[in-house]
């Protein structure tokens, strides 16, 4: 796997934890419904009807399926020039220049495989990594004394070739865990027999370990990547360089080489016990360093990073699981989710110290679980409770399986010599062999066996192993604790990061100097450049110029005229003097509802200072129609069936067909929803509620002045479409949820500030999005692009785009050429498939915000100032990319976006262009700051993350079970579509 590619799958996880917040926590909804007269559909239906109706639909042309259609390979383009504009800016980053000599140096690749005694194949990085470093110890001289850096899985490099191409050795590695033992965790004291049968497995097991050659990896590829020509072989020189570089900092730590890099892969874990977080929920953040090499514009460079990986909070699993599901009694433990959390983690038993992996949990609680366990004849001797209760009278500790001895029924002999069968359970079986179990009798129990051969052990023998990665989603409450608790400030990163190169003694690694490589022991330093803010136009036609990245609607007074747009709801007189909070299009609310789940909310306090809040920011609302409290017996059920019963509850008192919550208000109803969980109601606070509000219900909180002026850049010119692109992954590990894809595109050309959505799902874990071009069998394209062109067209005077320029979020280095040759091309078959025979002009941008480049200020101790763009030194060597920070860090350490161009045909300059991406971070609706990675980006992550609420996990369950033969060509269970958004709704920006 590439570096970008190991980069790529971080990515992902952050994302995941992300995009798949806990949606079950209590909730007040707003329900924000419109009178038929004002409904959103109604006023859309409207503006299309008002001079737009002359859209004329060419008739699609029936795609040819045999025939392949031409694809232009494409490549990301090179860098056209450097950016002048802007105040300059003294910077430092968190690369280091690396001195590279080593041009001859020659990396020889070796495949590695490694089977145990019953030859199956070893898969764990850290018992992989014990056997070689064994073999390394042991078989030294047969590899002429060459030193080398495994992967932890399939492959290990050195410097200059071994003196064979094939080797094969066994190893002998002592052990004494269970995996390696076989063992069970039911016997607290072995006897002799017992010792006798399984000393050679606990002190010892055999592998059998083959190496041979795969390929030759040149660093000269990195000095050719340098100068702008880099080739395959440069991601893999600098993956052994990275590899190298991990191997070395686990050296430097007071841990073993291998539980290290087993939990770390780009990263080196921190020796102080300060440097771990608990984040609630029985999570622990791990803080250690990323490093890597990248090749720049200035030269290789070293980017060093501070870091946080997730692990399980190591202790008893009842005190995990306690934690995990925020309860303070066992007994309040669900155990559907305990199984789900639990499989496949790690434990040890506290009778034996023996470690074993999760499987699953018994159906039925400790002193009543039994399984079936057929021609097992065993005699037991010194167990009075066995003798009492069964008449058993001697033991053969030879014959007892252990790998089955936590629950069965035993076949026993009598003086006789015959055999029966009887039933004991786990509970009993403990209790015979003097473990005392205190309070996990009626609890289930742990299943550590084998799907066809369980192992049960009580619960309150386990204990998590520590240093375990946690792969699961994190709550929002565990990353808010995160993001609190992880935060630097950008002196005390520097500090740290600074400490860590130093620490760490890479020049004293024989491979890197052998390689030639030197790494400087100091920050980099670098030119920056600080654009200015875009004016804003707010209410009134006012002027607003952010300052620090940041405005409000605060504190002016102002006489207050009727707004109107032939896309908005028409506003009617307002008193001519308000305290005026100054959006630039407000709405009007005439027919709505509170309901509330939270037994603790005062809802006619909260409408009041709502309808307060809204008519000092121009937005007139009426009281509402309705406030529906949740019925106190319901307070215990699922969510499911709280909303269920809810909307019973709102059909009666509003006599109106409602169904559950934002998927039936959306996809049935087409009424907008807002829900709020608030702690303080306070001005601030309302009026971050009423900007979202004011978007969703079609108003507009403020606007570019140079959109008002028609002052854009080239895009003013001639009509253009703005796409942002994105697509959400279930939660890591989980590869039954459908991935869902959204794009926004821009409507009501010129404007760039208001988007449109339109979502599909898609096979579970796939990045590049297969719905941009969708054709049916009846010759129609159901896909998402000719949604947003149609939808273009209609709101932008009957133009059709000439330009479009499309933000790409989420995918890797190694995607690029993908996001440009499948892409892009769906894209332009979607265009022809529409009767166009000339082609726009495409831009495309990928925003990359999952990486590890931070800016510091060289002369201050700040965050850099908003609108920080870099384009020298730490960039490409050859291709169009640049790193821009608008966004005002007030904690920790700000994070640029990393943007890479990977074509223009439209023709920018390359400041035009960096002003354009500055400008979108200032159309986000949603808030009054600049924000980090364009707008569109954020809208696309939102309508993904909002749809993908839409198919629940039990949804998707009962599709994949009911449709039978509905399944892909590939064999996989069909992907089941979302569902379609109402009329209403659809073209409004719902996900606001």
């Amino acid at each position: 796997m590439h570096r970008r590619e190991r980069a790529k799958k971080g990515e992902e996880e952050a994302r995941a934890e992300k995009k798949n917040p806990d949606s079950s926590h209590s909730e007040i909804s707003l329900f924000l419904s419109l009178t038929l007269s004002i409904r959103l559909g109604s006023m859309a239906s409207q503006t299309d009807e008002s001079g737009r109706e002359a859209l004329v639909q060419p008739s699609p042309a029936v795609p040819q399926c045999s025939q392949k259609p031409e694809v232009t390979k494409r490549i990301p383009m090179a860098r056209p020039g450097f950016g002048t504009d802007g105040r300059r800016i003294q910077l430092l980053t968190n690369h280091f220049s690396v001195r590279f000599s080593g041009n001859d140096a020659v990396f020889y690749q070796y495949s590695v495989s490694i089977k145990s005694e019953d030859n199956r194949v070893v898969e764990g990085k850290g018992l992989g990594r014990k056997v070689i470093d064994k073999l390394h110890q042991y078989y030294s001289s047969e590899l002429a004394g060459k030193e080398f850096v495994y992967d932890g899985e399939k492959t290990l490099f050195t410097l200059g070739p071994l003196p064979q191409n094939n080797f094969e050795f066994k190893v002998i590695l002592e052990e004494s865990s269970a995996r390696s033992a076989g063992g069970s965790p039911g016997n607290g004291s072995p006897t002799d027999g017992d010792r006798k049968r399984f000393r050679r497995s606990q002190l010892s097991r055999e592998f059998k370990v083959g190496i041979s050659y795969a390929a030759k990896i040149p660093l000269k590829s990195i000095t050719l990547a340098l100068k702008g020509s880099e080739s395959e072989q440069t991601q893999e020189a600098l993956r052994v360089l990275d590899i190298i570089l991990r191997q070395q900092q686990a050296k430097s730590i007071n841990h073993s080489n291998a539980e290290v890099a087993s939990l770390f892969d780009n990263l080196s874990l921190m020796e102080s016990i300060q440097n771990f977080v608990d984040v609630g929920g029985g999570v622990t953040g791990c803080r250690g360093f990323h490093s890597s090499f990248h090749p720049t514009l200035g030269g290789l460079s070293l980017n060093m990073d501070v870091s946080t990986t997730m692990i399980l909070t190591p202790g008893p699993v009842v005190d995990f699981l306690l934690a995990n599901q925020n309860v303070k009694d066992p007994r309040q433990i669900d155990w559907i989710k305990a199984k789900r959390m639990l499989k496949n983690m790690r434990i040890k038993t506290r009778h034996r110290n023996m470690e074993f992996k999760i499987i699953g949990i018994s159906e039925l609680p400790c002193h009543q679980q039994t399984y079936v366990l057929n021609n097992v004849y065993s005699y037991v001797i010194g167990v009075a409770s066995f003798c009492l209760a069964f008449c058993l009278d001697a033991y053969d500790s030879s014959t007892f399986d252990y790998a089955s001895a936590c629950s069965f029924p035993l076949k026993v002999k009598n003086g006789g010599g015959e055999g029966q069968t009887v039933e004991v359970t786990v509970f009993d079986y403990f209790k015979s062999r003097k473990i005392d179990l205190s309070w996990s009798a009626n609890m289930p129990c742990l299943d550590v066996g084998k799907p066809k051969r369980p192992n049960y052990v009580p619960l309150e023998l386990c204990y998590l192993v520590s240093l375990q990665r946690y792969t699961k989603a994190l709550t929002s409450q565990q990353r808010a604790s995160l993001v609190e608790k992880s935060r630097q400030k950008p002196q005390e990163r520097i500090r740290v990061i600074t400490d860590a190169v130093r620490n760490n003694r890479y020049d004293d690694d024989p491979l890197l100097s052998s390689c030639g490589i030197k790494i400087e022991k100091q920050l980099l330093r670098l030119d920056g450049r600080v654009l200015l803010p875009p004016t804003l136009i707010v209410g009134n036609k006012e002027d607003c110029m952010p300052r620090n990245g940041r405005w409000n609607f605060n504190n002016k007074v102002r006489n207050l005229i009727s707004l109107s747009h032939n896309f908005f709801f028409e506003n009617g007189p307002y008193p001519s003097t308000y305290l005026l909070q100054r959006l630039w299009a407000p709405t009007k609310i005439e027919r709505w509802a509170i309901v509330n789940f939270s037994a603790r909310c005062d809802m006619s306090h909260l409408s009041r200072e709502l309808i307060n809040c809204g008519r000092n920011k121009g937005i007139h609302i009426e009281r509402p129609f309705t406030l529906i409290d949740e019925d106190r017996q319901w307070l215990r059920s699922g969510p499911v069936v709280r909303v269920e019963k809810m909307f019973e509850k709102i059909k009666a008192q509003l006599q109106d067909p409602l169904s559950p919550w934002k998927k039936k208000n959306l996809h049935e109803v087409g009424i907008v929803t807002q829900c709020i969980s608030p702690t303080r109601i306070n001005d601030q606070y309302l009026t971050n509620v009423l900007l979202k509000i004011n978007s969703k219900l079609g108003g507009m909180n403020s606007l570019l002045a140079i959109e008002h002026t028609r002052g854009l850049p080239i895009v003013d010119q001639t009509p253009t479409m703005i796409l942002g692109m994105d697509v959400s992954h279930g939660s890591p590990g989980r590869s039954d949820v459908p991935s869902i894809a959204a794009v926004v595109g821009s409507r009501q050309w010129p404007l760039i500030s208001r988007y449109r959505a339109s979502v599909r799902s898609q096979s579970p874990k796939v990045e590049m999005i297969d719905s941009l071009f969708k054709p049916q069998a009846n010759g129609k394209d159901d896909g998402i692009i000719r949604e947003l062109l149609v939808d273009f067209y209609k709101t932008s005077g009957a133009r059709k785009p000439s330009q479009i320029i499309i933000f790409r979020d989420g995918v890797s280095e190694s995607q690029f050429n993908q996001v440009l040759n499948i892409e892009l091309n769906q894209i332009i078959q979607a265009f022809k498939h529409l009767g166009e025979n000339s082609l726009p002009k495409f831009t495309v941008i990928v925003a990359q915000k999952n990486h590890h480049t931070k800016l510091f200020q060289a002369d201050a101790p700040e965050n850099v100032p908003p609108g920080t763009v870099v384009d020298s030194k730490i960039v490409h060597p050859r291709n169009f990319d640049f790193y821009m920070c608008a966004q005002a860090g007030m904690i920790g350490t700000s994070r640029p976006t990393h943007y890479h161009v990977l074509l223009d045909e439209i023709g920018f300059s390359v400041d035009n262009l960096q002003k354009f991406v500055h400008s979108l971070s200032y159309v986000y609706q949603r808030s009054t700051t600049a924000i980090s990675v364009v707008a569109p980006i954020c809208y696309a992550h939102l309508a993904a993350q909002q749809m993908s609420q839409f198919v629940k996990f039990e949804d998707i369950t009962e599709t994949s079970s009911g449709q039978g033969d509905a399944s892909s060509l590939s064999g996989q269970p069909a992907v089941p579509d979302l569902p379609k958004l109402h009329e209403n709704v659809c073209s409004s920006m719902f996900f606001c």
